[in-house]
């Protein structure tokens, strides 16, 4: 089973309480909070694909833009030698670092399947 649920570009956890028998979770990566819950994954679902829509209609309605998460910018803390390293290989290789980076990841999700949207 996954851990995560996609839809309008917006992804969400997925969590289960054994104590409230439901399955639960909330949007990532943006500060509003959008909540959902379900006694099952089908209303689990259902109920993100609800909130979902209830943000962005309440976003329209108040003319406010709706967050969006993954904007392409991204602050890394590596350790000292890890930078250090990376810096120089990107400058042996006639790279930036950001454009080194931005390989060493797609080169290690290309094994992992993940949604992919047109860059």
């Amino acid at each position: 089973m996954s851990n995560v649920i996609e839809y309008k570009g917006y992804v969400g956890t997925v969590e289960f309480s054994p104590e409230d028998m439901v399955f639960y979770g909330k949007v990532q990566g943006i500060r509003s909070l959008i909540s959902y819950e379900g006694a099952n994954a089908v209303d689990l679902v259902e109920d993100f694909h609800v909130a979902v829509d209830n943000y962005l209609e309440s976003c329209e309605k108040h003319g406010t833009k709706p967050e969006t998460a993954f904007k392409g910018t991204l602050n890394v803390r590596l350790g000292a030698d890890t930078h250090r390293r990376a810096a120089i290989y990107a400058m042996a290789h006639d790279q930036s670092l950001n454009s080194f980076i931005d390989l060493a990841v797609r080169e290690k999700l290309a094994t992992y399947n993940v949604s992919k949207n047109s860059d």
